[in-house]
Protein backbone atom coordinates (compact mmCIF):
# COMPACT_ATOMS: atom_id res chain seq x y z
CA UNK A 1 0.00 0.00 0.00
CA UNK A 2 3.18 2.17 0.28
CA UNK A 3 3.67 2.37 -3.64
CA UNK A 4 -0.03 2.51 -4.00
CA UNK A 5 -0.31 5.66 -1.38
CA UNK A 6 2.83 7.59 -3.36
CA UNK A 7 1.08 6.69 -6.74
CA UNK A 8 -2.06 8.69 -5.42
CA UNK A 9 0.09 11.54 -4.34
CA UNK A 10 1.89 12.30 -8.16
CA UNK A 11 -1.64 11.19 -9.83
CA UNK A 12 -3.36 13.97 -7.14
CA UNK A 13 -0.48 16.55 -8.11
CA UNK A 14 -0.89 16.10 -12.08
CA UNK A 15 -3.59 18.40 -13.72
CA UNK A 16 -6.43 17.59 -14.87
CA UNK A 17 -6.38 15.42 -18.08
CA UNK A 18 -2.76 15.03 -19.02
CA UNK A 19 -1.20 11.87 -19.57
CA UNK A 20 0.75 9.62 -17.60
CA UNK A 21 2.08 6.38 -17.96
CA UNK A 22 2.22 3.29 -15.94
CA UNK A 23 4.39 0.48 -15.28
CA UNK A 24 3.53 -2.95 -13.91
CA UNK A 25 5.63 -6.26 -13.26
CA UNK A 26 3.12 -8.65 -15.10
CA UNK A 27 4.49 -11.55 -14.63
CA UNK A 28 8.70 -13.14 -13.52
CA UNK A 29 10.24 -16.62 -14.07
CA UNK A 30 13.27 -16.69 -12.04
CA UNK A 31 15.03 -14.67 -9.59
CA UNK A 32 13.79 -10.75 -10.07
CA UNK A 33 14.00 -8.22 -7.00
CA UNK A 34 10.30 -7.67 -7.26
CA UNK A 35 7.04 -9.73 -8.10
CA UNK A 36 4.45 -9.34 -10.39
CA UNK A 37 1.78 -6.34 -9.31
CA UNK A 38 5.18 -3.84 -8.94
CA UNK A 39 4.58 -0.58 -9.93
CA UNK A 40 5.64 2.50 -11.22
CA UNK A 41 3.64 5.77 -12.43
CA UNK A 42 5.77 8.40 -14.57
CA UNK A 43 4.44 11.93 -15.41
CA UNK A 44 5.18 13.80 -18.72
CA UNK A 45 8.13 15.66 -16.25
CA UNK A 46 9.51 12.38 -16.00
CA UNK A 47 8.95 12.12 -12.03
CA UNK A 48 7.95 8.87 -10.69
CA UNK A 49 6.44 6.72 -7.62
CA UNK A 50 6.93 3.43 -7.02
CA UNK A 51 9.50 1.13 -8.31
CA UNK A 52 9.49 -1.97 -10.42
CA UNK A 53 12.91 -3.20 -9.64
CA UNK A 54 16.12 -2.63 -7.33
CA UNK A 55 16.81 -0.04 -9.96
CA UNK A 56 17.74 -1.43 -12.78
CA UNK A 57 14.82 -1.56 -14.93
CA UNK A 58 13.77 2.25 -13.96
CA UNK A 59 15.39 4.12 -16.58
CA UNK A 60 14.57 1.91 -19.24
CA UNK A 61 11.02 2.20 -18.51
CA UNK A 62 11.23 5.71 -18.25
CA UNK A 63 12.06 5.81 -22.10
CA UNK A 64 9.62 3.46 -22.90
CA UNK A 65 7.28 5.54 -20.49
CA UNK A 66 7.65 8.55 -23.10
CA UNK A 67 6.79 7.03 -26.17
CA UNK A 68 3.81 5.40 -24.79
CA UNK A 69 2.23 8.42 -23.29
CA UNK A 70 3.08 10.44 -26.99
CA UNK A 71 1.28 7.38 -28.20
CA UNK A 72 -0.98 6.16 -26.33
CA UNK A 73 -0.52 2.58 -26.92
CA UNK A 74 0.32 -0.04 -23.96
CA UNK A 75 3.48 -1.80 -24.80
CA UNK A 76 4.64 -5.47 -22.93
CA UNK A 77 8.32 -5.24 -22.66
CA UNK A 78 10.21 -7.93 -21.41
CA UNK A 79 13.68 -8.27 -19.73
CA UNK A 80 15.58 -11.19 -19.86
CA UNK A 81 18.50 -11.57 -17.55
CA UNK A 82 18.90 -14.90 -18.13
CA UNK A 83 20.50 -14.41 -21.67
CA UNK A 84 23.96 -13.39 -22.49
CA UNK A 85 22.47 -10.80 -24.87
CA UNK A 86 21.60 -9.27 -21.29
CA UNK A 87 25.22 -7.69 -21.01
CA UNK A 88 24.82 -6.04 -24.69
CA UNK A 89 21.55 -4.46 -23.92
CA UNK A 90 23.36 -2.50 -21.57
CA UNK A 91 21.09 -3.35 -18.10
CA UNK A 92 23.04 -5.81 -16.66
CA UNK A 93 20.10 -7.46 -14.64
CA UNK A 94 22.10 -10.10 -12.91
CA UNK A 95 19.40 -11.60 -11.52
CA UNK A 96 18.73 -14.58 -13.77
CA UNK A 97 15.36 -14.05 -14.26
CA UNK A 98 12.41 -13.04 -16.86
CA UNK A 99 10.64 -9.92 -16.43
CA UNK A 100 7.55 -8.82 -18.21
CA UNK A 101 6.25 -5.23 -17.52
CA UNK A 102 2.90 -3.92 -18.79
CA UNK A 103 3.51 0.15 -19.76
CA UNK A 104 0.16 1.46 -20.22
CA UNK A 105 -1.32 5.34 -20.33
CA UNK A 106 -3.26 6.61 -18.08
CA UNK A 107 -5.58 9.84 -17.20
CA UNK A 108 -5.43 12.29 -14.74
CA UNK A 109 -8.73 12.89 -13.30
CA UNK A 110 -10.40 9.68 -14.85
CA UNK A 111 -13.03 9.15 -12.49
CA UNK A 112 -13.80 5.69 -13.57
CA UNK A 113 -10.06 4.66 -14.46
CA UNK A 114 -7.04 2.85 -12.40
CA UNK A 115 -5.84 5.71 -10.61
CA UNK A 116 -9.13 7.00 -9.29
CA UNK A 117 -9.42 3.16 -8.32
CA UNK A 118 -6.43 3.44 -6.35
CA UNK A 119 -7.15 6.71 -4.94
CA UNK A 120 -10.58 4.83 -3.54
CA UNK A 121 -8.81 2.56 -1.76
CA UNK A 122 -6.37 4.77 -0.11
CA UNK A 123 -9.25 7.17 1.03
CA UNK A 124 -11.83 4.15 2.18
CA UNK A 125 -8.90 2.43 4.00
CA UNK A 126 -10.86 -0.76 1.89
CA UNK A 127 -9.85 -3.54 0.00
CA UNK A 128 -10.31 -2.78 -4.11
CA UNK A 129 -9.38 -6.16 -6.65
CA UNK A 130 -7.66 -5.91 -9.99
CA UNK A 131 -7.48 -8.65 -13.28
CA UNK A 132 -5.43 -7.24 -16.23
CA UNK A 133 -4.75 -8.68 -19.61
CA UNK A 134 -1.17 -8.57 -20.01
CA UNK A 135 -1.29 -10.87 -22.85
CA UNK A 136 -3.89 -11.72 -25.60
CA UNK A 137 -4.13 -12.53 -29.34
CA UNK A 138 -7.61 -10.20 -30.14
CA UNK A 139 -7.85 -8.43 -26.84
CA UNK A 140 -6.09 -5.23 -26.06
CA UNK A 141 -3.49 -5.06 -23.41
CA UNK A 142 -4.70 -3.41 -20.58
CA UNK A 143 -8.08 -4.52 -20.21
CA UNK A 144 -8.85 -4.95 -17.21
CA UNK A 145 -11.32 -5.78 -14.68
CA UNK A 146 -11.83 -3.56 -11.02
CA UNK A 147 -13.77 -4.38 -8.08
CA UNK A 148 -13.99 -1.11 -6.13
CA UNK A 149 -13.90 -0.83 -2.56
CA UNK A 150 -17.70 -0.20 -2.26
CA UNK A 151 -18.12 -3.08 -4.13
CA UNK A 152 -19.03 -1.48 -7.74
CA UNK A 153 -17.44 -3.61 -10.66
CA UNK A 154 -16.53 -1.88 -13.84
CA UNK A 155 -14.20 -2.85 -16.74
CA UNK A 156 -12.76 -0.97 -19.43
CA UNK A 157 -14.07 -3.24 -22.06
CA UNK A 158 -16.85 -2.70 -24.33
CA UNK A 159 -17.25 -6.36 -25.01
CA UNK A 160 -19.56 -8.05 -22.62
CA UNK A 161 -18.48 -11.36 -22.32
CA UNK A 162 -14.51 -10.70 -22.20
CA UNK A 163 -15.39 -8.97 -19.27
CA UNK A 164 -17.64 -11.95 -17.58
CA UNK A 165 -14.50 -14.22 -18.13
CA UNK A 166 -12.52 -11.28 -16.03
CA UNK A 167 -14.94 -11.18 -13.38
CA UNK A 168 -15.01 -15.06 -13.16
CA UNK A 169 -11.01 -15.06 -13.02
CA UNK A 170 -11.52 -12.44 -9.64
CA UNK A 171 -14.11 -15.37 -8.46
CA UNK A 172 -11.97 -18.42 -8.84
CA UNK A 173 -9.11 -16.76 -7.75
CA UNK A 174 -10.77 -14.98 -4.45
CA UNK A 175 -8.36 -16.51 -1.65
CA UNK A 176 -4.93 -15.14 -3.18
CA UNK A 177 -3.48 -11.55 -3.02
CA UNK A 178 -1.62 -11.57 -6.48
CA UNK A 179 -1.83 -14.36 -9.33
CA UNK A 180 -0.46 -14.81 -12.65
CA UNK A 181 -3.08 -16.98 -14.58
CA UNK A 182 -4.07 -18.35 -18.41
CA UNK A 183 -7.76 -17.89 -19.03
CA UNK A 184 -10.04 -18.67 -21.50
CA UNK A 185 -11.86 -16.44 -23.96
CA UNK A 186 -14.79 -16.56 -25.16
CA UNK A 187 -13.83 -16.87 -28.89
CA UNK A 188 -11.99 -19.76 -27.40
CA UNK A 189 -7.91 -18.01 -26.98
CA UNK A 190 -6.01 -17.74 -24.50
CA UNK A 191 -5.21 -14.87 -22.30
CA UNK A 192 -2.59 -13.97 -19.33
CA UNK A 193 -3.90 -12.37 -17.10
CA UNK A 194 -2.58 -10.76 -13.60
CA UNK A 195 -5.10 -10.92 -10.26
CA UNK A 196 -3.99 -8.42 -7.71
CA UNK A 197 -5.59 -7.35 -4.23
CA UNK A 198 -5.17 -4.17 -3.27
CA UNK A 199 -5.14 -4.56 0.29
CA UNK A 200 -5.63 -1.24 2.55
CA UNK A 201 -3.12 0.12 5.14
CA UNK A 202 -2.48 -2.63 7.69
CA UNK A 203 -3.72 -0.85 10.84
CA UNK A 204 -1.07 -0.80 13.90
CA UNK A 205 -2.24 0.77 17.15
CA UNK A 206 0.77 1.11 19.75
CA UNK A 207 -0.94 1.60 23.48
CA UNK A 208 1.84 3.78 25.11
CA UNK A 209 3.60 6.83 24.10
CA UNK A 210 7.31 6.80 25.46
CA UNK A 211 10.17 7.47 23.56
CA UNK A 212 10.82 4.06 22.25
CA UNK A 213 7.52 4.37 20.75
CA UNK A 214 8.63 6.72 18.53
CA UNK A 215 10.73 5.32 16.04
CA UNK A 216 8.44 2.41 15.97
CA UNK A 217 5.52 4.85 14.67
CA UNK A 218 8.23 5.72 12.35
CA UNK A 219 9.40 2.62 11.08
CA UNK A 220 5.85 1.45 10.09
CA UNK A 221 5.03 4.56 8.79
CA UNK A 222 7.65 3.84 6.13
CA UNK A 223 6.16 0.44 5.13
CA UNK A 224 2.79 2.51 4.77
CA UNK A 225 1.01 0.91 7.74
CA UNK A 226 -2.16 3.16 9.35
CA UNK A 227 -0.46 4.37 12.86
CA UNK A 228 -2.64 4.91 15.87
CA UNK A 229 -0.34 5.90 19.63
CA UNK A 230 -2.73 5.68 22.43
CA UNK A 231 -1.45 6.99 26.10
CA UNK A 232 -3.33 8.27 29.32
CA UNK A 233 -0.27 10.82 29.61
CA UNK A 234 -1.63 14.18 28.29
CA UNK A 235 2.05 15.06 27.86
CA UNK A 236 2.76 12.23 25.96
CA UNK A 237 -0.06 11.08 23.58
CA UNK A 238 0.57 14.24 21.35
CA UNK A 239 1.12 15.16 17.58
CA UNK A 240 4.11 16.95 18.03
CA UNK A 241 5.69 13.91 19.52
CA UNK A 242 4.29 11.46 16.44
CA UNK A 243 4.09 13.63 13.49
CA UNK A 244 4.05 10.83 11.10
CA UNK A 245 1.33 8.86 13.17
CA UNK A 246 -2.01 9.00 11.38
CA UNK A 247 -3.86 9.51 15.02
CA UNK A 248 -2.90 10.16 18.15
CA UNK A 249 -5.26 9.64 21.27
CA UNK A 250 -4.82 10.49 25.17
CA UNK A 251 -7.62 7.77 26.81
CA UNK A 252 -7.02 5.34 29.72
CA UNK A 253 -7.03 1.51 28.37
CA UNK A 254 -10.50 1.28 30.63
CA UNK A 255 -12.29 3.64 28.51
CA UNK A 256 -11.24 2.14 25.07
CA UNK A 257 -14.63 0.45 24.93
CA UNK A 258 -16.53 3.72 25.42
CA UNK A 259 -14.72 5.49 22.88
CA UNK A 260 -15.73 5.54 19.38
CA UNK A 261 -12.11 7.35 18.41
CA UNK A 262 -10.76 3.91 17.78
CA UNK A 263 -11.83 0.79 15.89
CA UNK A 264 -9.60 -2.68 16.06
CA UNK A 265 -10.68 -4.68 12.56
CA UNK A 266 -9.27 -8.16 12.26
CA UNK A 267 -6.51 -7.51 10.41
CA UNK A 268 -5.29 -4.95 13.36
CA UNK A 269 -1.79 -5.40 14.74
CA UNK A 270 -1.79 -4.17 18.63
CA UNK A 271 1.76 -3.31 20.40
CA UNK A 272 1.62 -2.83 24.27
CA UNK A 273 4.05 -0.56 25.77
CA UNK A 274 2.65 1.42 28.39
CA UNK A 275 5.04 0.57 31.04
CA UNK A 276 2.81 0.07 33.13
CA UNK A 277 1.75 -3.17 34.59
CA UNK A 278 -1.73 -2.19 35.32
CA UNK A 279 -2.26 -0.97 32.12
CA UNK A 280 -0.82 -3.61 30.40
CA UNK A 281 -3.11 -6.09 31.96
CA UNK A 282 -6.19 -4.47 31.41
CA UNK A 283 -5.16 -4.59 27.59
CA UNK A 284 -3.95 -8.03 27.22
CA UNK A 285 -7.61 -9.11 28.88
CA UNK A 286 -9.10 -6.51 26.30
CA UNK A 287 -7.57 -7.71 23.06
CA UNK A 288 -6.06 -11.43 24.71
CA UNK A 289 -9.23 -13.21 22.97
CA UNK A 290 -9.93 -11.00 19.85
CA UNK A 291 -9.10 -12.16 16.49
CA UNK A 292 -6.05 -9.61 15.56
CA UNK A 293 -3.26 -10.31 13.49
CA UNK A 294 -0.45 -9.58 16.15
CA UNK A 295 -0.39 -9.00 19.94
CA UNK A 296 2.75 -7.72 21.13
CA UNK A 297 4.17 -6.97 24.52
CA UNK A 298 6.99 -5.10 25.66
CA UNK A 299 9.27 -6.39 28.54
CA UNK A 300 11.08 -10.29 29.50
CA UNK A 301 8.99 -13.30 28.87
CA UNK A 302 8.37 -13.53 32.68
CA UNK A 303 6.51 -10.72 32.70
CA UNK A 304 4.24 -11.38 30.15
CA UNK A 305 4.18 -14.67 32.00
CA UNK A 306 2.75 -13.06 34.97
CA UNK A 307 0.61 -11.08 32.75
CA UNK A 308 -0.75 -14.02 32.45
CA UNK A 309 -0.81 -15.55 35.36
CA UNK A 310 -2.79 -12.80 37.12
CA UNK A 311 -5.80 -12.67 34.25
CA UNK A 312 -5.68 -16.82 35.19
CA UNK A 313 -6.06 -15.85 38.64
CA UNK A 314 -9.23 -13.09 37.87
CA UNK A 315 -10.89 -16.35 35.43
CA UNK A 316 -9.36 -14.83 32.18
CA UNK A 317 -7.75 -17.67 30.44
CA UNK A 318 -6.91 -17.80 26.80
CA UNK A 319 -7.56 -20.54 23.89
CA UNK A 320 -4.38 -21.99 22.16
CA UNK A 321 -4.97 -19.79 18.85
CA UNK A 322 -5.49 -16.89 21.44
CA UNK A 323 -1.65 -17.62 23.23
CA UNK A 324 -0.45 -17.96 19.75
CA UNK A 325 -1.49 -14.31 18.82
CA UNK A 326 0.41 -12.87 21.82
CA UNK A 327 3.86 -12.25 21.27
CA UNK A 328 6.04 -11.35 24.53
CA UNK A 329 8.66 -10.34 24.54
CA UNK A 330 7.40 -9.19 20.96
CA UNK A 331 10.50 -9.03 18.27
CA UNK A 332 12.96 -10.76 16.81
CA UNK A 333 15.95 -12.16 18.18
CA UNK A 334 18.26 -9.93 16.77
CA UNK A 335 20.27 -8.22 19.90
CA UNK A 336 18.21 -5.33 20.17
CA UNK A 337 18.84 -2.75 22.79
CA UNK A 338 18.50 0.70 21.94
CA UNK A 339 14.70 2.14 20.90
CA UNK A 340 15.69 2.31 17.16
CA UNK A 341 17.30 -1.13 17.01
CA UNK A 342 14.13 -2.68 19.26
CA UNK A 343 11.44 -1.34 16.72
CA UNK A 344 13.42 -2.85 14.00
CA UNK A 345 13.42 -6.12 15.81
CA UNK A 346 9.06 -5.70 16.35
CA UNK A 347 8.55 -4.39 12.67
CA UNK A 348 10.64 -7.26 11.33
CA UNK A 349 8.53 -9.67 13.50
CA UNK A 350 5.25 -8.71 12.65
CA UNK A 351 6.19 -8.28 9.04
CA UNK A 352 6.84 -12.26 9.34
CA UNK A 353 3.82 -12.55 11.10
CA UNK A 354 1.99 -11.37 8.19
CA UNK A 355 4.02 -13.03 5.56
CA UNK A 356 3.44 -16.45 7.74
CA UNK A 357 7.21 -16.84 7.91
CA UNK A 358 9.62 -17.71 10.94
CA UNK A 359 11.76 -14.49 10.68
CA UNK A 360 14.69 -16.78 10.41
CA UNK A 361 17.82 -16.05 8.26
CA UNK A 362 17.31 -16.18 4.38
CA UNK A 363 20.22 -18.07 4.11
CA UNK A 364 18.64 -21.12 5.90
CA UNK A 365 15.99 -21.18 3.63
CA UNK A 366 15.95 -24.04 1.53
CA UNK A 367 13.03 -22.66 -0.34
CA UNK A 368 12.96 -19.53 -3.06
CA UNK A 369 12.60 -16.48 -1.29
CA UNK A 370 9.03 -15.77 -2.74
CA UNK A 371 6.53 -17.82 -2.83
CA UNK A 372 5.88 -19.58 -6.65
CA UNK A 373 2.28 -20.35 -6.27
CA UNK A 374 1.56 -16.76 -7.41
CA UNK A 375 3.69 -17.59 -10.55
CA UNK A 376 1.75 -20.88 -11.38
CA UNK A 377 -0.22 -20.46 -14.58
CA UNK A 378 -3.54 -22.72 -14.24
CA UNK A 379 -6.13 -22.42 -17.31
CA UNK A 380 -9.04 -21.56 -15.85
Amino acid sequence: MKTIQAIVELASATPTGEVLAMATVMKVRGSAYRRPGARMLVNAAGRSAGMISGGCLENDVRERARDVMATGKPVLVTYDSTAPEDIVFGLGLGCNGIVQVLIEPLTAGDETGLLAFFAACVARRQMGRIVTIFQSENVALGTRVLRWPDARVTSNCDDAAVAAALVYSLRENAARRNAVRNITLPDATTAGVLIETVAPPLPLTIFGAGDDAIPLAQMAKLLGWHVTVIDARPAYATKERFPTADAVHCVRPESLPESHQVVFPAESMIMIMTHNFTHDLELLRMFGSRKVRYIGILGPKSRTQHLLDDLADDGVTFTEENLSRIHGPAGLDIGAETPEEIAVSIIGEMQAVLSERQGGALRERNAPIHDPSDQTEVTI
